[in-house]
């Protein structure tokens, strides 16, 4: 039996541009869904609509009555329909497309499954009194959706990958680069959540660590993070033609370097509110920037199926001294 979106492509053709164009947004406001969430927490509005998925329990919109917290939190539930919407697009562009690529339609529906579940955290985290560890869940929730967007991006954007021969060392340090910045985000979560922002101007349970030392731990992690960084920008210097790597490593080393400043800053200044929210969207452009390193180092991940000129990146064997 022929499903709707199948008698739709029978009929319909969306052309690249439209995909990549999908894709871009919900890159976007994926980037901006975490924003916005810090806000949210920041001015502690977390509970300015106190139940879910209504607003306060009869209309699912804020009111006059919940004030300015309501607004603000029901702003951020509101994007969560801007970024469906955004998805959506993604998904019916990359089911138009001629020739279809299942792994395309199939990450672009990874996207709305990951919209849902962050939504359903949503409302766990109101329903639990904003607890810290439903509030760190659903940070990673986000984050993981927005690794979703990122790579549905990328392969929307991707050209064919050039043939280019690197060091042995710069595959695996790319993936290790990736597992790191994953863990200093974790990480992240429980500074947060030991910290004084807990999302509501009452009393709310905090993670009981002691916040200077997950502070150090962040730290720490970080600055693993930027060395790393600045190891495999050193390791593609060797290489002529792997310009596009390069200088994907090196806008990393700098966003790292960026969201560093922001986060010594913060802690030095107390936490003021507009730094948090700015080093939470650092937070999101570091990830993106370590997956986009780790998707030019191995141009073969997520590259569907291969034309006779899409290559994936030849790991040279060891060279062997002719003279033993």
């Amino acid at each position: 039996m022929q499903t709707p979106f199948g008698w739709l492509a029978d009929r319909v053709t969306l052309t690249p541009r439209a995909l990549r164009w999908g894709t871009t947004a919900a890159l976007v406001v994926s980037i901006l869904i975490i924003v916005t969430g810090g806000v949210v927490r920041v001015t502690g509005s977390g509970l300015g609509c106190p139940t879910w998925p209504t607003c306060d329990g009869t209309s699912l919109t804020t009111t006059a009555a919940l004030g300015i917290h309501g607004f603000i939190e029901f702003t951020n539930r509101a994007l969560t329909g801007v970024l469906i919407l955004a998805v959506g697009w993604a998904i019916v562009a990359a089911r138009l497309q001629k020739p279809r690529e299942r792994s395309m339609t199939r990450l672009a529906w990874s996207q709305f499954w990951l919209v849902v579940a962050n939504a359903v955290a949503g409302g766990v985290t109101v329903n639990t009194g904003l607890n810290p560890w439903v509030v760190a869940m659903h940070f990673v929730l986000a984050v993981a959706l927005l690794t979703t967007t990122t790579l549905t991006w990328h392969r929307a954007h991707r050209g064919q990958p050039a043939t280019v021969v690197l060091p042995r060392a710069v595959g695996p340090m790319a993936w290790v680069l990736v597992a790191v910045t994953a863990v200093l985000i974790v990480a992240g979560t429980l500074v947060t959540g030991t910290g004084p922002h807990a999302g509501d101007s009452a009393d709310v349970p905090r993670m009981p660590f002691q916040w200077a030392g997950v502070t150090v731990l962040h730290g720490v992690l970080g600055a693993l993070t930027l060395v790393l960084g600045i190891a495999l920008y050193a390791a593609l210097l060797r290489v002529p033609d792997a310009s596009l790597a390069r200088r994907r490593a090196l806008t990393f080393v700098v966003v790292v370097v960026a969201q560093a400043a922001i986060g010594l800053a913060q802690a030095l200044l107390g936490l003021p509110e507009w730094l948090v929210v700015l080093h939470l969207l650092g937070s999101a452009l570091v990830w993106v920037g370590a997956l986009r390193v780790l998707l030019d180092v191995h141009p073969g991940l997520f590259a569907g199926a291969r034309g006779p000129s899409d290559v994936p990146v030849r790991i040279p064997a060891p060279e062997v001294d002719s003279r033993l």
